[in-house]
Order: C-alpha cells, then structure tokens, then sequence
C-alpha cells in the first residue's frame, strides 16, 4: 500500500472508532459509532461501513489499519480479547476478504505505544513504554518507531504479571480473570482501584468519583490515591530494570490523574537499580499527547512503515 490517506480503527467493546490521516497526520475525517455486542458478523459489517466511509469523505482509496484487544495466533486466530466473540476468529484474513485490500493489525496497546512513539509524547525516543490505565492494564512497546510484538504476540502484557515487591496487608491478592491471582490488573485498573478503595473501607465509588474525592479533600480516597501511586511506581521501576525505556506514556481514564506524574518518579528510584544514585533514573514519565485518540492514530500509523510486514496474514 502506497504511502498517503491512512485509516485507523480502533475497536472496542463498546464502540468502534474510525480516524482517517494524511500522510502528515492530519485528521479528515472521524467518527464512531457502537460496538455490536457479540455478534462477530455484525462487527465485520459495522468496520466494512466505516471503511467505506472513510474512501468516500477522502476522495479515494487508504491503507487500513485496525487495533483490537487480544492478539494473534501464529495461524491468525485472536485470543485474549476480552470482547469474547473475536476469539478464535480469523479477523485480520476476514476483513481482507471483505474489503478487498490488505489490513494491518496490532494490539490497541501496542498502537498507542506507535503513536505516541511517532508523534507524541515519545516522539524521537528509542524505546517508548506506552500504558493503558482504563477498564484494563495493558502496556504496549515501540524500538525505534515500531511495535515490538514478539512470537507469541505477548510484549508488554504488563497487567498480567504480579504486582513486585508487593506489601502483606496493604497490596490484597484479587482474583484475575486471566485465572491468575495478584495480577497488576486487579489493583492498578480503574474497576482495580473502585474494589481497592471498598477493601479498605471506603465508599463505593468509581475510580473518577475517586479522584474526585480525593482533590476535595477526603482522607480515605487521599489514602487510596497514595496507596495506588506506590503500586504504580513499583510496577514501573520493574518495568525500567527489565527494559530501561526512555519514555514511559500514560494513557486511560486514570492518566488524567496528575499527581501520579510527580509522585511516581518520586517513588521509584526505591526499586530501581540505581547504584544508590539520586539522579540515575532518566525515565520520563508523561501523558499521552493525543489522549483518547492515540490508539487509532497508532492503527493508522501501522502503514507508516511500507518495509514493515503485514501481522500474520
């Protein structure tokens, strides 16, 4: 596919959205619409229309790139997807036959981490860590501008590896729906921290209600906030002694949260191997750039590259 218009979509469990860029990034055209649930053809035509409609508002062909939870299997099945209809189906080769071009796909982690690593917050850096902070905790990794995938399509499954250094009493071991226990998920997701905060006595409240409450000035969120900033700062300090990226992005409802990007660099350097060294982590750690749009940007961006392979076809 030619290098020009790029059309990313980034499909979700409650919506599916479509944005389509210039060859310079630019937005012409956007939009989004609902997420047939569970029903597999009805998301096949639902991406078939949207693509369509992106060709007729840019005034011709573009390349196509799609960002789904999950991955895929060395014979183009998903797994892993929490939108449970997509597992075990050929969506890359289906959307191929139905749109009559190539489609490109990634994890909608792994887009954000190329988006951000194209142009965003990351933008120039070798190694970008890119994390999703929302419904879930998933993480994505760009190496020189491209989606680092490995042979099990598993780079950067950071939310499903057990919280380090964890504390008795104050880090609670919940159930994963992985079928693991203790998952970095089941504390620093947004339903993570609402089920935290009730554990240790607090209001049921979701986790922006949290945030909310927090800033007004209420002593039990306060103390959830700090208890989840030091889980976040020893879940990263693992990720910079096993990777050492230049750039961690946050994104997700709880990025918005800023006091995170003060106190966790703040808190880390406890668990990073420094040397004993004040000044030795050089991690930046910042908000996406593009915010709620960066992982279809990056879905776009999965064409910017005219060498890379298409993801298992």
């Amino acid at each position: 596919m030619p290098p020009g218009r790029a059309l990313g979509i980034d499909l979700g469990g409650t919506k599916i959205e479509a944005m389509l860029l210039s060859a310079q990034g630019q937005d012409l055209w956007r939009k989004r619409v609902d997420t047939p649930a569970g029903d597999y053809a009805a998301t096949l035509q639902a991406i078939a229309a949207l693509v369509e409609q992106a060709r007729s508002a840019g005034g011709g062909p573009c390349s196509v790139g799609l960002g789904t939870p999950g991955s895929q299997t060395p014979e183009g099945l998903m797994k892993n997807a929490n939108s449970q209809c997509l597992n075990g189906r050929p969506l890359q080769a289906d959307l191929q036959l139905l749109l009559g071009q190539p489609v490109r796909l990634a994890n909608d982690a792994n887009c954000l981490a190329l988006s951000e690593a194209t142009d965003g917050a990351g933008a120039g850096a070798e190694v970008v860590f890119a994390v999703i902070l929302g419904t879930g905790t998933g993480a994505g990794i760009a190496v020189h501008g491209r989606v680092l995938s490995g042979p099990n399509g598993l780079a950067g499954e950071w939310g499903h590896n057990p919280l380090p250094w964890a504390v008795p009493g104050e880090d609670p071991q919940f159930d994963c729906y992985c079928g693991q226990r203790g998952c970095i998920e089941t504390l620093l997701s947004g339903p993570g921290l609402a089920r935290e905060h009730v554990h240790f006595g607090g209001a049921d409240m979701t986790a922006a209600q949290i945030a909310a409450s927090a800033a007004a000035g209420d002593a039990a969120s306060q103390a959830t906030l700090q208890r989840y900033a030091s889980r976040l700062a020893r879940a990263l300090a693992s990720v910079i002694n096993l990777l050492d990226p230049d750039v961690i992005v946050l994104a997700g409802g709880l990025s918005k949260i800023d006091s995170l990007y003060v106190q966790v660099p703040r808190l880390w350097g406890r668990w990073v191997v420094s040397g004993g060294l004040q000044d030795a982590v050089r991690t930046r750690l910042v908000p996406s750039r593009h915010g709620d749009a960066s992982g279809v940007r990056g879905a776009a961006w999965l064409w910017r590259d005219p060498e890379a392979p298409a993801l298992r076809r």
